[in-house]
């Protein structure tokens, strides 16, 4: 018998094989001759010994005594909840803790506190111990296939891909002489199979009549099928219809898979892409304006792309391709002269709103001849480097930057920034690269590159000689693939730039920078994005028809879901964060679940929504979902309980790594 110190738990007795738990006030008493040795990883850092009994440590023992406390009374509330510390913020609900387990035994004590004490195991109490469980059955699964796994590649990438290497084998096979044939492989959807390979129809129209052995697509079918070399993948293989060779996936592969995940981490289910490097430019910002709604969606997009691509194992540079520079800056620093005569005056607080200071210099532009001509001298002297106005354009380039950092801090993306002003420099010689290529020609005082399919020209340099979004994005790409040496490089923007991007990519493959098959490297993609519009159908802006600023947008939405949260008996701290992470959650999900490329309207309501919906089981995988629910508690203590404990485990994991790629903190109590 064992005895232990009292734990807060939902139950009162419990039997397992060959021993019995029962609860008192004092603690919990573990009796029987086949408890096993129960040993408790808590976050891959602290190991607890429970206790020692006679009899076998089976790992399904492990998990049952744990699961009881732990895991069933709350099992689906819970399946997000977070083991491996991404969250460190939340604790579980009191009846799925375990706190200050303690066994009345000096000699465990001593060695529990050379690992931190009871102070790091309070600490890590609020773990999730689902996945404590998991973990032990994956160490012993690990020490048993040890012998195995050190002769498997670190990452053969997923299904689909496996696949494709060998159906690429069948078909090398039976057409040797096709060397473009690549393989289709496809998720099917029906009941016949996991996969199909779909490559029979388009192969056959490629050797019918070149004394071709085959008589139509179902005999290549046929073949495909039995030109594959052996492979533990495979379960089964049949031949449907004009071809199709639909493929069921081994049951043993997959549980292996799945377990090596467990072992190894996520990491080894990253994508394959034939990427080293790509450029992601995305919210791009004007220096001197408040980031307003508009910058919403490509911040979000951009960053869930970047993410993704990062998790693929590709490096990302994450660009901020802020407008730093341009004739604008001349009223800007001359304004500023105006209200600072001291430089050394200018700070966040001085100049106030950033907005209105812009609004303000703007308006005197406009109605003041005297003020516009100081303002286009400034502007030759910032661009020929005069310390007086170069140090003015650094301070507000400063301020603005604060600003921008507040809603990057909120929505947790980072980026690097290289503005207009880093690529400045790089624009002569540019032009003069595709001039001597032969591109750029003269029209109506200006400089511009004609382009077959499109009505106008692409000016890159305006009629005064001034340079424009042309002119410095040609340079950013030259500099992108030269000196960057990007494989890959995505703009995301909104759908209105989308012939301006066509042109100059066009512009770029005319200079021979880019390859004309798009599919090949180095290769350019514009990624273009639906406006966000207000409840009226119209641009989303504030009742006095200003634009509305991110900053204050995000607030909004952490506060509304603050007083929804508020009455649930949380701490302030607890309160705070978790406000934060459902609000920005929110309007991060409220933008990726639309169409990207159509406009959507912003609803706080919709967004925050905490309504109860009822359960409608119609789809056949809902109902399939449904009945093994109510099958639980059949399962707790059978044979499948250690694998569907896994299972579980594993589809966390996978969870979490999604949340993540989204840019979505999950959280795991509301």
């Amino acid at each position: 018998m064992c005895r232990f110190k009292p734990v807060r738990i939902g139950c009162r007795q419990m039997q397992i094989r060959g021993g019995l738990v029962q609860i008192t006030d004092e603690g919990f008493v573990v009796t029987g001759d086949d408890v096993g040795h129960i040993r408790n990883l808590i976050a891959g850092e602290l190991v607890i010994g429970f206790g020692h009994h006679h009899g076998k440590a089976r790992a399904v023992h492990y998990l049952f005594l744990l699961a009881a406390f732990v895991v069933f009374d709350k099992f689906f509330n819970q399946i997000l909840a977070d083991g491996a510390g991404y969250n460190r913020r939340q604790r579980l609900p009191n009846h799925n803790q375990i706190c200050n387990v303690e066994r009345a035994n000096d000699q465990e004590l001593d060695e529990l506190q050379y690992r931190g004490g009871w102070e790091s195991l309070e600490k890590e109490s609020n773990r999730n111990l689902l996945k404590v469980a998991s973990r032990e059955l994956i160490f012993a699964a690990k020490s048993h296939s040890v012998s195995t796994m050190a002769t498997e590649e670190e990452n053969v990438g997923n299904a689909k891909q496996q696949l494709a290497k060998l159906f690429e084998v069948s078909l090398r096979r039976i057409v040797p002489d096709e060397q473009d044939v690549a393989p289709v492989i496809a998720a099917s959807t029906g009941k016949f199979g996991d996969y199909q390979c779909n490559n029979a129809m388009g192969l056959w129209s490629k050797i019918k009549g070149k004394g071709s052995e085959f008589r139509g697509p179902p005999s290549v079918g046929q073949a495909i099928m039995k030109n594959l070399p052996d492979s533990e993948v495979i379960e089964s293989c049949s031949v449907a219809g004009p071809g199709f060779v639909n493929v069921v996936l081994s049951k043993k592969w997959l549980a292996k898979r799945i377990q090596k995940m467990l072992i190894d981490g996520i990491e080894k289910w990253e994508p394959q892409l034939p990427i080293k490097r790509a450029v992601v430019d995305f919210s791009s910002p004007n220096i001197a304006k408040e980031m307003h709604v508009g910058h919403l969606r490509s911040t979000i997009i951009g960053d869930t792309l970047a993410r993704i691509l990062e998790f693929s194992n590709v490096e990302v540079l994450r660009r901020n391709h802020v407008g730093d520079w341009g004739t604008q800056f001349g009223m800007l620093i001359e304004f500023l002269f105006e209200k600072f005569p001291s430089i050394e005056d200018v700070n966040e607080s001085a100049i106030g709103d950033l907005q209105a200071f812009y609004k303000a210099s703007k308006q005197r532009f406009d109605d003041d001849p005297a003020f516009k001509e100081r303002a286009q001298r400034a502007v030759v002297s910032l661009q020929g480097g005069e310390p007086k106005y170069r140090n003015a354009w650094l301070k507000i380039c400063e301020i603005s930057r604060k600003e921008f950092h507040k809603v990057y801090e909120r929505l947790g993306v980072h980026l690097e920034e290289k503005g207009e002003s880093f690529y400045n420099p790089y624009i002569p010689g540019v032009l003069k690269e595709l001039s001597d290529k032969g591109l750029i020609e003269e029209s109506q005082g200006a400089r511009v590159i004609f382009l077959e399919g499109f009505n106008i020209p692409l000016i890159v340099v305006k009629s005064d000689g001034g340079f424009n979004y042309a002119s410095t994005d040609l340079a950013a790409l030259w500099y992108r693939l030269n000196e960057e040496k990007a494989d890959w490089i995505i703009y995301v923007t909104d759908v209105g730039q989308q012939q301006h991007f066509n042109m100059f990519f066009e512009a770029a493959k005319r200079a021979g920078w880019l390859p004309t098959d798009g599919a090949l490297k180095p290769k350019v993609t514009h990624v273009g994005f639906g406006l966000v519009l207000g409840e009226d159908g119209k641009r989303f802006r504030t009742r006095s028809s200003e634009v509305v600023r991110l900053v204050d947008l995000l607030d909004e939405a952490k506060d509304r879901s603050k007083k929804v949260l508020v009455e649930r008996g949380w701490t302030e701290q607890e309160l705070n964060q978790i406000a934060e992470a459902v609000g920005y959650g929110a309007v991060k999900y409220a933008d990726l679940k639309n169409n990207r490329l159509t406009n959507y309207t912003f609803d706080f309501d919709q967004m925050l929504s905490d309504k109860k919906g009822e359960i409608v089981l119609d789809h056949d995988g809902e109902r399939e979902l449904g009945l093994h629910l109510l099958q639980f508690s059949e399962v707790v203590g059978s044979p499948e309980e250690t694998s569907r404990l896994l299972l579980c485990e594993a589809t966390a994991i996978v969870m979490r790594k999604c949340f993540n790629l989204l840019g979505i903190e999950p959280v795991y109590k509301i």
